[in-house]
């Protein structure tokens, strides 16, 4: 059964790795209050479900991605996969770091230059990221109304 998915809101796909779940809900969760509609994995997939094409549905739809990248989820392929589909769609791909500097991230090798180049948050200016996406929600509102 496909995900429902609310054409009225600023939709947000979360991105992490399987080892950050419990930090990835509560991002989803300040998400969901900032007034978008956030994405996670392991919350949206019904059991038994394509997960592939559900993450892929959701993804084609999303306006942004926010990715937490701590050291365990840079080796993780899914994440680089959504990252990359973020980059080709060319939404906005907002960087949160966790056990991970921009400076480490940055000198790491594979990095893609396309994550060099953003503005790269560490989790705790989360705050910076939630007031930036309630500005966008408000005029993501207005789009609708009048669009």
């Amino acid at each position: 059964m496909p995900i429902e998915i609310p054409s009225d809101k600023l939709l947000v796909f979360v991105s992490h790795s399987s080892q950050d779940t419990w930090v990835a809900r509560q991002i989803a969760r300040e998400i969901e209050g900032s007034g978008a509609k956030p994405f996670l994995d392991e919350a949206e997939v019904d059991a038994g479900a394509d997960f592939e094409e559900d993450i892929l549905d959701f993804l084609e739809r999303a306006h942004e991605l926010v990715v937490l990248l701590t050291p365990w989820a840079l080796d993780r392929p899914y994440v680089w996969a959504e990252l990359g589909a973020a980059w080709g769609r060319r939404i906005p791909i907002v960087a949160l770091l966790l056990g991970i500097t921009p400076s480490e991230l940055q000198k790491r090798p594979g990095t893609p230059v396309f994550l060099k180049k953003r503005d790269l948050l560490q989790l705790n200016e989360v705050d910076k990221y939630l007031e930036q996406l309630s500005v966008r929600v408000t005029q993501h509102k207005g789009g609708q109304q009048h669009g």
